[in-house]
């Protein structure tokens, strides 16, 4: 029967960013199980993680664009970024590796996001992070659409703030005999580089609505920070960003057009903030020195990734306060002293890759030798044997490779500090196991800690209710 018009609702009925559902309701659709061959798939194309890449497609533009904050905040993003520029001072979650590929994973990954969403709205207003950027690995195992419900919009599906994000190895290898409308960065382009803010069908019956990123990789302006994110797309190791020179003629060189003009900007904005830069890859993996017993973890480290940006920003003549990555299944981070023109710079290199997927040993036995846990603070140069810019020294600073974790950064006029919080039993909600402040006109780090880290994770009790309620 016709509703009476009285009744009737403007459509569409949401025009503007939601990024909350608000209530939760219940919806059998989140106890969805992961397709019990993944496993044995994942197997049989191994040899194939080694040797496929992707294709991409420019982004949305020109290669200087900004993608503003107050444009993915909708019609009030204006009033909202002017609020936290008069407060002086922006914070952030960061975070890598979200996806749960199986039922058993998946406490780990509700644990990690209940602790970021419970952080953003027991915060003060003006130490509310004001949106998460997730550093690839939204979806295992391979960025399938059936999945984005059950690994990213219910578990983030309380998080009331813009979650932006780039693709990782595992939202971005295409599974042989996929229908290219089904393609991995298909799905996440539809998701996170919509041209309007959309509910998408991998959304259900949430009002999450789709980020409006102008492609795969992109610079997203806010006050005090831009975070100039790079697509390293879908090889297991290493990450490439580029052709390079050929060797991958599938890839196109776009990203290298687009830092190029992202540094260039910098210096013609008169830009002062933090410069960030996040790739799905880390630069930097531990692994032990040469002749040492054991091996390293399961990633490496990606090299000539390293070597094209540091020759692209030595040409710019600017180089990021900080890298940020995911990738491996850890938290790690590394101080790398360099020359850079006439200064001494420190940058840290974090990882943080421990979003609920999984949590990976930075070392691994080899030969029947089992490889010594490594100390923080140790001199790890020879990761950095051919440096394209002046390099003095790297150092792993700190480790945690038995919790999950999250990072909480805030940016001032001034300094940049992250915090990383872990998730794991005895880990505390409100102090950090690890932090470190960058001075932004010296490029150079004021403060560290080496809080001692916690226990191996456990279950929590969100967690096992729902997976109770999956049998």
């Amino acid at each position: 029967m016709p509703r009476n018009a009285a009744y009737r609702l403007p459509q569409p009925l949401f025009d503007e960013p939601t990024f909350s559902q608000g209530r939760p309701t219940p919806d059998p659709t989140r106890f969805r199980v992961p397709h019990p061959s993944d496993a044995e798939l994942y197997k049989r194309i191994q040899g194939l993680l080694y040797e496929d890449v992707v294709p991409f497609p420019a982004a949305r533009g020109t290669a200087a664009d900004l993608y503003e904050l107050s444009t993915a905040l909708g019609p009030h993003g204006p009033e909202e970024t002017a609020a936290v520029a008069r407060a002086g001072r922006i914070v952030f979650h960061m975070v890598g590796d979200i996806g749960a590929s199986t039922a058993a994973k998946y406490p780990g990954e509700l644990r990690v996001s209940d602790r970021i969403t419970n952080d953003i709205r027991t915060s003060a207003p003006a130490e509310r992070p004001q949106f998460l950027y997730l550093l690839g690995d939204l979806v295992y195992d391979f960025g399938e659409a059936q999945y984005y419900y059950d690994q990213f919009y219910e578990p983030y599906r309380d998080y009331p703030a813009p979650i932006f994000a780039i693709p990782g190895n595992h939202d971005s290898f295409v599974v042989p005999g996929t229908p290219s409308a089904q393609a991995p960065l298909v799905t996440f382009q539809r998701n996170f580089c919509a041209t309007e803010p959309i509910v998408t069908p991998e959304a259900g019956s949430l009002h999450r609505t789709a980020m409006t990123q102008p492609g795969v990789y992109f610079t997203l302006d806010a006050p005090f920070v831009r975070i100039v994110g790079l697509f390293s797309n879908a090889l297991e190791d290493p990450g490439v960003i580029s052709s390079e020179d050929g060797k991958w003629a599938a890839i196109p060189d776009y990203q290298l057009d687009f830092l190029t003009a992202q540094l260039r900007r910098v210096t013609s904005d008169g830009f002062s903030g933090a410069l960030l830069l996040a790739v799905h890859h880390p630069p930097f993996c531990y692994e032990p020195p040469a002749g040492a017993p054991g091996a390293g973890g399961i990633h490496q480290g990606s090299p000539a990734v390293l070597a094209q940006i540091d020759r692209i920003c030595a040409a710019a003549g600017v180089y990021p306060h900080a890298f940020l990555s995911g990738h491996a299944h850890n938290y790690q981070r590394f101080t790398r002293s360099i020359r850079f023109g006439s200064s001494g710079y420190q940058v840290p290199f974090l990882v943080c890759g421990g979003g609920g997927h999984d949590v990976s040993s930075l070392v691994r036995a080899q030969g029947g030798a089992a490889a010594p846990e490594p100390a923080d603070g140790a001199d790890v140069s020879y990761l950095d044997p051919q440096p394209a810019v002046p390099a003095t020294r790297l150092v792993l600073e700190r480790h945690d490779d038995r919790t999950y974790g999250y990072l909480r950064v805030a940016v001032d006029a001034k300094q940049l500090r992250f915090d990383f919080y872990q998730v794991g039993t005895g880990a505390s909600p409100s102090q950090p196991a690890d932090s470190v402040t960058v001075a932004l006109a010296s490029h150079t780090v004021v403060a560290g800690s080496t809080t001692a880290p916690a226990g191996r994770r456990t279950e929590g009790r969100r967690s096992a209710g729902l997976l109770r309620r999956k049998r």
